[in-house]
């Protein structure tokens, strides 16, 4: 009743008032008459006028930067995707995107839709809201760099550091020397030529070089900690010369840049001295997100601008003022983190791509037609490695490291990523470089950047030590290794717990290892090792309670399901448990189980329809996601469908076909370890008559008498189902389940459905 209500009061209100509005114009419009009231008259049709408006609204500036924006967004994100898949940074896929995006491809192959959707006159918006996304991301990384690193740390990381910039950089300069004349810019001094390249071959990408430690599973080693500190000081003293670099180019002379020198160092102290003490009273004051107020991050905000601007007008350039402000935040991790959480999106996901377009869309590999050029390029690439690569690998030898340590510290302080790009695009700004010369170093920065990963690759292949293999041999040496992997830290208790139940009183004769991966974000690393304790924290806890020791493994991934794979494949393990998440995709097999109909759709079906992965996993009785492990795993894998468990003193376990006899192993562990109550239900009648599994039983009954049970029954009893803690179950049982039972799945208790490969 109250719905009929509503609807004749909307008709009435919208009726009305329309009926009214239409009144007044006939009313109004007989005031026209002697105003001379002109009414345009088209030769066009209606058709052609609307025609005619749409194309108008198309060439609108607006209409046309959000068209580059969504294109831009929509292949940066593809490409990116696909170099995590191969196991490069997501940044070689975005500078390959802006490469394909400008002249150099589709702009070559075809230049009506370049100049349709990239018209020159529409850039300078774009380059404006890409210097804007530069900004905050510059702001980021300033924010990321924890100072204390340089103080704490010992002094050989800036040794390494140090060198690792001062060798490329006369090397660069002396390249400089031997290709000015031919590829120069007139008019542009050498000096201001040799510092721009010597200062492009010295820069590191530190969020890049961050992401790959953090994904190889190395920040928590020693080299981990030398590399990090060796890219914060990097950074630090890497873009304090392009300042300095930066006046004196625009200056003309060392001479000349003084006063802008001096003026800049003025900058720092007042930055240093009076704009952090007052930022950090703030930031400690209102360092939860309940007290941090939009006036408060309005000053935040404000402070990065007017930094950025200052540095600007000085004439060092916006982005060392964002840097600078960044640097200068509070040092509180819960503010960072929060202020790092409110503007990453926006700054990495949407802004960010376009200034790699803008960069592709200058970037011009075809004026690189002439065999000699791509000599130059390749000289180039060798003089950045030999300065990065070799003169960081030496400089860390000579301080005491291995070769093996110092090669790995050459190859990471190698990556440019999107430094050398920002570095580049400034210096063309400012007309130092010319488009050949500017088309080369993003291809150097490219190749130095993908070359990372196959070189520490290729250098652990080649470090293989004896000691290693002693330590695998080792590890291998215990009798029943679990290894449990989670996405969420309660469900990595009720899968530590199902492990325990396992192997606790086994006396040292197991092990239990718990992962946790990350998705991996290359761009922002900041606070990762405090994400790390708090998703380990409450397994831990629960280790000392359950008096179980564990060990941890911390992971920022690429690729999930095949890392979570491999450290399983790779680790001798002999079971490895993880969970599915309550789906709430409804018509699916786990909505049904957890009794869940929300209509929302599955983003991974739909993804595995297009990429031709549907069909695969048609029939599986998973999400996409576990399918995935299970089909490249080489151990037993455990899937538990967790329900609040809480312990395993009942167990049922349905067996369909002989072949499910494995899973009377696992009972007798369940048994021996946690004293559990085991139900054996013969589901097909086809065990009755087996000898082997009826003699298996009999054993367990004479060892463990009173806690065994086996019936003959066709068919799985709801009733008794519901009196169980967990049922444990083949794949094979699963599927036949879900096919004959799928009307009470949601009443099943906790289940961990096993893949036996053993």
């Amino acid at each position: 009743m109250k719905k009929i209500k509503n609807t004749v009061f909307y008709i009435g209100i919208i009726g009305g008032f329309s009926a009214l509005m239409y009144w007044i114009i006939v009313l109004g419009s007989k005031l026209e008459n002697g105003r001379k009231v002109y009414i345009p008259k088209s030769e066009n049709s209606q058709w052609d006028d609307f025609i005619n408006s749409l194309l108008f609204n198309l060439e609108h500036p607006l209409a046309v930067l959000l068209a580059q924006i969504v294109t831009i967004i929509i292949v940066a994100r593809l490409l990116g995707w696909l170099c995590k898949k191969i196991g490069q940074p997501t940044v070689i896929g975005e500078i390959v995107a802006g490469i394909i995006l400008g002249p150099s491809l589709i702009g070559f192959y075809f230049p009506e839709f370049t100049s349709a959707l990239f018209p020159a006159h529409s850039l300078g918006n774009l380059h404006i809201i890409s210097q804007i996304g530069l900004i905050l991301f510059m702001f980021i990384i300033g924010m990321e760099l924890d100072l204390k690193v340089l103080k704490n740390k010992a002094h050989d990381a800036i040794v390494i550091s140090h060198a690792s910039i001062i060798i490329p950089f006369a090397l660069g300069m002396g390249l400089a020397y031997f290709i000015y004349d031919s590829f120069a810019p007139d008019g542009v001094q050498f000096s201001s030529f040799g510092l721009f390249l010597g200062i492009s071959m010295s820069v590191t990408a530190f969020p890049v070089l961050a992401r790959i430690i953090q994904e190889r599973g190395i920040h928590k080693t020693k080299i981990g900690a030398i590399v990090i500190t060796c890219a914060a000081a990097d950074d630090i003293t890497a873009w304090s010369l392009l300042a300095v670099i930066i006046a004196i180019v625009k200056a003309g002379s060392f001479v000349s840049a003084i006063y802008t020198i001096l003026l800049a160092i003025g900058y720092v102290f007042f930055m240093i001295k009076i704009v952090r003490p007052f930022l950090s009273r703030v930031g400690n004051i209102h360092a939860y997100k309940e007290t941090l107020s939009k006036s408060i991050v309005a000053i935040f905000f404000l402070t990065l601008i007017l930094s950025a601007y200052a540095t600007e007008v000085i004439g060092i350039h916006a982005l060392f003022g964002a840097f600078m402000a960044g640097a200068i935040m509070p040092d509180n991790a819960k503010f960072r983190s929060i202020f790092i959480e409110k503007i990453e999106d926006v700054a990495l996901v949407l802004l960010l791509p376009l200034f790699f377009v803008y960069t592709g869309l200058r970037t011009q590999i075809g004026l690189l037609d002439d065999p000699y050029l791509w000599k130059v390029t390749g000289l180039i690439i060798l003089v950045a490695v030999t300065g990065k690569f070799v003169g960081s690998a030496l400089a860390a030898k000579y301080v005491g490291q291995s070769w093996k340590d110092s090669l790995t510290i050459g190859a990471l302080m190698n990556t440019r990523g999107l430094m050398e790009l920002v570095i580049l695009n400034i210096g063309y700004d400012l007309g130092v470089l010319t488009p050949e010369i500017f088309a080369m170093m993003v291809i150097m920065a490219l190749v130095t950047t993908f070359m990372t990963g196959p070189a520490l690759t290729f250098i652990n292949w080649a470090f293989k030590s004896q000691k290693a293999e002693n330590e695998h041999e080792l590890s291998a040496i215990s009798r029943f290794k679990i290894l449990v992997s989670f996405g969420k830290p309660a469900r990595g208790v009720s899968l530590l717990r199902l492990a325990n139940s396992l192997v606790k009183r086994l006396n040292g004769k197991a092990s239990i290892t718990v992962m946790h991966l990350s998705p991996s974000n290359e761009y922002n690393n900041y606070n990762l090792e405090k994400y790390e304790k708090d998703s380990f924290l409450p397994v831990i806890r629960e280790s000392y309670i359950l008096n179980q020791k564990i060990t941890t493994l911390f992971k920022a991934s690429n690729d999930i399901e095949n890392d979570i794979a491999s450290v399983a494949n790779k680790g001798d393990f002999d079971l490895l448990l993880v969970g599915i998440g309550h789906s709430i995709y409804e018509g699916s097999f786990l909505g049904k189980i957890f009794g869940l109909t929300t209509k929302i759709i599955n983003p991974d079906r739909v993804i595995n329809q297009v990429i031709g992965k549907q069909n695969f996993f048609k029939d599986a009785p998973f999400d996409e996601r576990t399918n995935l492990i299970i089909s490249k795993c080489n151990v037993s894998i455990g899937v538990l469908i967790d329900k609040n468990l809480k312990g395993v003193d009942k167990v049922i376990i349905p067996l369909f076909t002989e072949k499910d006899a494995f899973l009377i192993k696992l009972a007798q562990k369940l048994i021996h370890n946690s004293g559990s109550q085991i139900t054996i239900i013969d589901v097909n009648g086809q065990i009755k008559n087996n000898t082997e599994i009826k003699e298996s039983i009999k054993a367990i009954e004479h060892i463990a008498p009173n806690h065994i049970n086996f019936l003959n029954k066709n068919g799985i009893d709801l009733i008794i189902l519901n009196q169980q803690n967990l049922m444990l179950i083949s794949i094979f049982g699963w599927k036949n389940l879900i096919d004959e039972k799928s009307s009470w799945l949601a009443k099943i208790p906790s289940t961990l459905i096993i893949d036996n490969k053993s």
